[in-house]
């Protein structure tokens, strides 16, 4: 049964440096890093750590994600929505079809959940 529960170690040496699909940058030139630390057994979801550098990127997105924000602060503004500012804590949700600016105001560490399925 441990097989059944995995614990995340320290993001690896090797993170993935391109933009993820979907995402433009608009304003500055923000970096970003993705560990995908995880996949599950049906193959469904992926999970991991991602960090970014300030900037804006526009994000378009195809999959569901769940997000727990470690460090940093990110103002999410949905095309022709709210602007939501987020603070190292706080877990959101960002569901398929969102569309609209990630700010990220001071440089960010969060765990992620995608479903890809």
């Amino acid at each position: 049964m441990s097989d059944m529960v995995f614990r995340f170690p320290a993001p690896g040496p090797e993170p993935l440096l391109t933009d993820l699909e979907g995402w433009v940058k608009v304003e500055g030139n923000p970096t970003m890093k993705t560990w995908v630390q995880h996949t599950s057994i049906d193959g469904c979801l992926i999970s991991g750590t991602w960090e970014a550098t300030t900037g804006t990127w526009h994000a378009s997105y195809k999959f569901y994600e769940f997000v727990h924000l470690i460090e940093g602060q990110i103002t999410i503004t949905p095309d022709g929505g709210a602007a939501v500012t987020l603070h190292p804590g706080d877990g959101f949700v960002v569901e398929p079809g969102f569309a609209g600016h990630w700010r990220i105001e001071k440089p960010v560490r969060k765990h992620f959940c995608i479903r890809l399925k």
